[in-house]
């Protein structure tokens, strides 16, 4: 199994979701971001630092007996600033506001911020929806660099 399998494997059993996962050269940092699913898109996470410490434990644990090598390991909330990773991130926050940056640039741009209208099957590629001012543009999710939730305080 591999090391990302492994943890997802452990981090959904324990009831949460795997957000993202990043090493550093070599693998000797492992970094885990998790979130609570939750019903309602528009409702907080609420990662708090026992959750933290609940899946480090595991991980750690899991790690030892299937001999996977780290210096450290670091489990985090994925902040308010949420990135988008999957196509059901991309589901779930229908109607937020986003920032997205596409590998290929569409004309000029590469660079977007709007509301989020949810993801799309058109010619059997999916499509991320996106409502800038008055319009709509749709980029193929094979194109999306980046995504992440804009905070409002």
């Amino acid at each position: 199994m591999q090391l990302i399998e492994l943890i997802e494997t452990t981090v959904t059993g324990l009831g949460y979701e795997l957000v993202e996962f990043e090493t550093s050269p070599r693998a000797r940092l492992l970094r885990v971001f998790i979130d609570k699913p939750t019903a309602e898109p528009t409702q907080k996470s609420s990662i708090g630092v026992d959750d933290c410490a609940a899946v480090s434990n595991q991980l750690t644990r899991v790690f030892t007996v299937e001999n996977i090598d780290f210096d450290r390991l670091e489990v985090s909330s994925p902040g308010l600033d949420r990135p988008l990773v999957k196509a059901a991130d991309f589901r779930r926050f229908a109607g937020q506001e986003v920032q997205l940056k596409l590998r290929v640039p569409l004309g000029n741009q590469r660079n977007f911020s709007g509301i989020l209208e949810g993801l799309e099957a058109v010619d059997g590629v999916e499509r991320v929806c996106l409502r800038v001012n008055e319009t709509l543009h749709q980029f193929a999710l094979d194109n999306v660099d980046r995504a992440r939730l804009v905070p409002k305080f």
